[in-house]
C-alpha cells in the first residue's frame, strides 16, 4: 500500500504544471515575498508585534468609559464613594415659563432669526461695551448642562489693555509658527478665503476678551483642598457653555468669534495664573462691529442637508 502512494504521488509531480513552469513560477513567489515583507516594514516599521490582549488588560480597558479623565481615588473593595452632590429631595418644574414669545413656533422663529444673524467678527469698533452687559451673558452661559452637574468651567473676562496686548504678543508668536511650519499646506489654503492669518489686530481692538478654560477636574472642598472631583465630560460640557454664551452675546446685540489659539494654552493659563486644572479651550472677543467691518460671504447649509427624521 505504502509503495503504491508513492507511486501515486511520484506521479502526479512529475506530470504537474508545477515542475513544468518552475522556472517561472519560483521567481514570482521570491518578488511576492518581497513586496509583502516591504508593506510590512513600511507600515509597521521594525517593531512590528501581534498585538495580544491579556485578560487583566481587557478588564482595566472595560473599566474606562469614553470622555472619562480619572481622577481621585479608583474603585477598589474596601471604597465607599459619597456623592460630590447633597442628596436632597426633588422639586416640582413646570417647564419653559419665559420665552421669546406666548407661541411656541413664532418663539423658534425669533430664536432662528437671532441666531441666524450672528457672524464671526474680526474687526472691531472702539466703541465701550458695559462690562455688566458681558458678565450677564456670562452668567446665562453658566446655565448650560454638565455632567453630573459639576459645571467645569471658568470664564477670564480680560477688559485691561495691558493684558489684552500681552495675550495678543504670545498668540501671534505661535501663530506665526503655526501658518508657516505646523500647519499643514491645505489647512492654511482651506483658510484663504476666510482671510485669516497670524496678525490678530481683534486681540487688542475688541473691547473685551473672554476666554473659557475647561476644568479637568475640581476638588471636594470648595476651599480648595487637596482631594480632586471628578470632572466627567468636561470638554462637551464646557463646548455647550460656550455655545450659549455666543447665543447670549448674539440676544445682547454684541458679536463675538470662535478661535482656538494653537499650541498657547499653557502660556496664556501661566499669563492669567490660572491654576494646572484648567485647559484652555476657546478664546472669544467681544464687542460692537467696526463701520468698515466685512465678512465672508458665507451660505449655511439647509435644513434638509442637516436633519434626518426617523
Amino acid at each position: 500500500m505504502a509503495s503504491y502512494l508513492e507511486d501515486l504521488v511520484d506521479s502526479l509531480i512529475s506530470s504537474s504544471a508545477l515542475v513544468t513552469y518552475w522556472n517561472y513560477i519560483f521567481p514570482v513567489l521570491v518578488g511576492l515575498y518581497l513586496a509583502i515583507s516591504l508593506y510590512d516594514k513600511h507600515r509597521y516599521g521594525r517593531n512590528k508585534k501581534l498585538r495580544i490582549t491579556e485578560p487583566a488588560a481587557i478588564e482595566k480597558s472595560g473599566n474606562k468609559l469614553d470622555g472619562i479623565e480619572y481622577v481621585g481615588d479608583l474603585e477598589h473593595a474596601e471604597y465607599d464613594p459619597v456623592p460630590a452632590l447633597e442628596e436632597k429631595p426633588h422639586i416640582p418644574y413646570a417647564g419653559a415659563t419665559v420665552t421669546l414669545a406666548t407661541d411656541s413656533l413664532e418663539a423658534a422663529n425669533r430664536f432662528y432669526a437671532i441666531a441666524n444673524n450672528r457672524r464671526s467678527v474680526r474687526k472691531f469698533s472702539s466703541r465701550p461695551v458695559d462690562v455688566a452687559i458681558v458678565e450677564r451673558c456670562i452668567q446665562a452661559a453658566g446655565t448650560a448642562p454638565s455632567g453630573a452637574h459639576t459645571e467645569p468651567w471658568t470664564f477670564c473676562l480680560v477688559s485691561d489693555p495691558s493684558v489684552k496686548a500681552s495675550i495678543r504678543e504670545i498668540i501671534e508668536a505661535e501663530e506665526f509658527v503655526n501658518y508657516t511650519q505646523r500647519m499643514a499646506k491645505q489647512w492654511v489654503t482651506d483658510l484663504r478665503p476666510i482671510r485669516t492669518n497670524h496678525i490678530k489686530e481683534y486681540l487688542t481692538e475688541a473691547p473685551h476678551l473672554v476666554l473659557v478654560f475647561k476644568q479637568t477636574y475640581g476638588y471636594k472642598d470648595s476651599a480648595g483642598g487637596s482631594d480632586k472631583k471628578q470632572h466627567y465630560y468636561n470638554e462637551i460640557s464646557t463646548s455647550i457653555a460656550t455655545g450659549m454664551l455666543l447665543c447670549a452675546f448674539q440676544c445682547a446685540g454684541l458679536s463675538s468669534l470662535v478661535t482656538t489659539p494653537l499650541n498657547c494654552g499653557p502660556m496664556l493659563r501661566t499669563l492669567l495664573e490660572r491654576p494646572p486644572n484648567e485647559k484652555l479651550l476657546v478664546l472669544l472677543p467681544v464687542g460692537y462691529p467696526a463701520d468698515d467691518c466685512t465678512v465672508p460671504d458665507l451660505q449655511r447649509k439647509p435644513l434638509e442637508d442637516i436633519l434626518v427624521r426617523y
